[in-house]
C-alpha cells in the first residue's frame, strides 16, 4: 500500500458510517496520481450515491458496509461496459439495463458498488497495459505493472481504495496481479454463473473471482459468496508442492520456503513427469484460447481493427490463423493434462505451484518472453478448469516486492482452501 494508506480490514470499513466510508473511497481515489486514476477507474460512483447504497444494505448481510469494485467486463445497471476497449458499447449494449449476476450477488450480500475498473483490453493480456486509458502501475512501486488483465481491480485493492474487488481469470488474470501486488485472490471455474453473462475472452477458460488485501477478508468473502465451502469436512487435507522451470532465483527460494509450510514436496520422479507434460501449456493456451477469442471478435474485428490496442490487435491477427492442424493436437494434449491433474488429486487434496516467475515487472520487461514464462506457471491449472487460491509471498531484501502461490484443488467446495489460508497465516 502507498505510504498515505493505512491497512484496513473489512471490520474497519464496517465500523465506518456510510457517509464516512463513501468519503474515504473518494479521498483515496483523489490521492492516486491522476494518470493512475484514469488507468484504473472506468467509472466511480458519486460520493452521495455510494453513501446511499451503503446505508440501504441490510445490516445483517455478510458484506454490509463494504464498498467494492468490479472489473469492467461485469455489467452494472445504468453503466456502459467497455472491457478495457474504446468501442465495445457500439457492438454490444450501450448501457446495461440490469446488473450482471456477479454484481447482483455482491449487492445481495450487502456490498455497494464503488467503481468499475479498467483492464487489459478485452482481458487479452497479463500486464495491465492499455493504450486507451494508460498502464496500471503497482501503487507502491511506480513504473512496475500491477499485472493483468484484472489490473484496475488489483490496483484499487492494493491502494486501499476498496477492500474487495471482482475480477476474472482466464490464463492467470487473478493469480498474477495477486502475486505482483501482494494480494489474496480466488478464482472459481469456467462456465460459472458469475462469468456466464460477462464479456468473454475464451469461454472454456474464463472464470470469475475476487481480490482482498488480507487472509481474514478473503475467508469472509468465501463464506459469504461460496457457501459450498466446508472447512470442517476434512480435518487435515493433504497437499504437495513442486516448482516449475523459469523462476528468478529469489522467487524460487521464497516459493519453496512458503510452499513447504503448506504442503510436502512432490516425489522427484513425478515432478519430472509433470514438468514435461506441462511444458507446452503456454502454447496450448495460446492456440485453444486464441481460437475461442477469435470466434468472439470475428464479427466486428475488421470493422474496428484500428481501434484495438495494438498488442491485442496483433494477438487477434495471429489467432485468426489458427487451424485444425494446430487445434486438434492442442486439445489432445489438454486432455492429457486434465488426466494428470485427476491422478494427482487421487493422492492429494491440493497442489501448490508458484504464481509468478518474478516480482512485478517494469514496463520495459513486459515482453512476450515474460508472458510465456508467466503462462508456463498459470496455464496448467487453466487447462484443467481448476479453482485456485492465490496467496502472496514477500521477497526478502526487495523493499516489499512480492510473488505468490497457487493453491489448486479439484473443486470450489474443497476444504483445502480454508486449510491453506490458515497455514499461510
Amino acid at each position: 500500500m502507498n505510504s498515505f494508506i493505512s491497512a484496513m480490514t473489512f471490520a474497519d470499513w464496517k465500523a465506518l458510517s456510510p457517509t464516512a466510508a463513501a468519503r474515504l473511497v473518494h479521498q483515496r481515489v483523489a490521492s492516486m496520481p491522476a494518470a493512475q486514476q484514469r488507468a484504473a477507474l472506468a467509472t466511480l460512483t458519486p460520493e452521495h450515491a455510494l453513501a446511499g447504497s451503503l446505508a440501504s444494505a441490510p445490516p445483517t448481510a455478510p458484506l454490509s458496509g463494504l464498498p467494492f469494485a468490479a472489473k469492467d467486463l461485469f455489467d452494472a445497471a445504468g453503466l456502459p461496459t467497455f472491457a478495457g476497449s474504446s468501442f465495445l458499447p457500439e457492438v454490444r449494449t450501450r448501457v446495461a439495463a440490469a446488473d450482471g449476476t456477479f454484481v447482483a450477488n455482491l449487492r445481495s450480500a450487502g456490498a455497494a458498488l464503488a467503481a468499475k475498473t479498467h483492464m487489459h483490453e478485452f482481458a487479452y493480456g497479463l500486464t495491465g497495459e492499455n493504450a486507451h486509458y494508460g498502464d496500471c502501475e503497482h501503487p507502491r512501486f511506480p513504473g512496475r505493472t500491477t499485472g493483468g488483465s484484472s489490473s484496475g481491480s488489483a490496483a484499487l485493492v492494493a491502494a486501499g481504495v476498496v477492500p474487495l474487488a471482482l475480477a476474472s481469470d482466464t490464463g492467470g488474470s487473478i493469480r498474477l496481479p495477486a502475486a505482483f501486488c501482494g494480494l489474496y485472490g480466488f478464482r472459481l471455474t469456467p462456465h460459472h454463473r458469475w462469468i456466464a453473462d460477462a464479456v468473454m475472452l475464451a469461454p472454456s477458460f474464463d472464470t470469475p473471482g475476487f481480490f482482498t488485501a488480507n487472509a481474514s477478508d478473503l475467508r469472509t468473502t468465501l463464506d459469504a459468496l461460496v457457501p459450498a465451502l466446508n472447512p470442517a469436512s476434512s480435518p487435515s487435507p493433504r497437499g504437495a508442492y513442486f516448482t516449475l522451470p523459469g523462476l528468478d532465483a529469489e522467487v524460487a527460494t521464497a516459493f519453496t520456503a512458503a510452499a513447504s509450510r503448506l504442503a510436502e514436496p512432490l516425489a522427484p520422479a513425478l515432478v519430472a513427469e509433470l514438468t514435461a507434460l506441462f511444458a507446452p501449456a503456454a502454447e496450448l493456451y495460446a492456440i485453444i484460447g486464441g481460437h475461442e477469442t477469435w470466434a468472439i471478435h470475428a464479427p466486428w474485428f475488421d470493422r474496428y481493427r484500428d481501434r484495438y490496442d495494438p498488442g491485442v490487435r496483433a494477438r487477434l491477427d495471429r489467432a485468426r490463423t489458427i487451424n485444425a492442424g494446430q487445434l486438434e493436437p492442442a486439445k489432445v494434449h489438454r486432455a492429457k493434462i486434465r488426466l494428470a491433474w485427476a491422478s494427482l488429486f487421487r493422492d492429494y487434496d491440493y497442489i501448490v505451484l508458484p504464481s509468478s516467475p518474478c516480482p512485478a515487472l517494469p514496463k520495459a520487461d513486459c515482453t512476450l518472453a515474460n508472458r510465456n514464462r508467466i503462462l508456463s506457471l498459470t496455464a496448467p491449472a487453466s487447462m484443467a478448469d481448476l479453482p485456485v487460491l492465490a496467496l502472496p509471498v514477500e521477497l526478502p531484501g526487495t523493499g516489499g516486492l512480492t510473488t505468490g502461490l497457487q493453491v489448486i484443488a479439484p473443486a470450489v467446495s474443497s476444504p483445502a482452501f480454508h486449510h491453506a489460508l490458515r497455514l499461510h497465516g
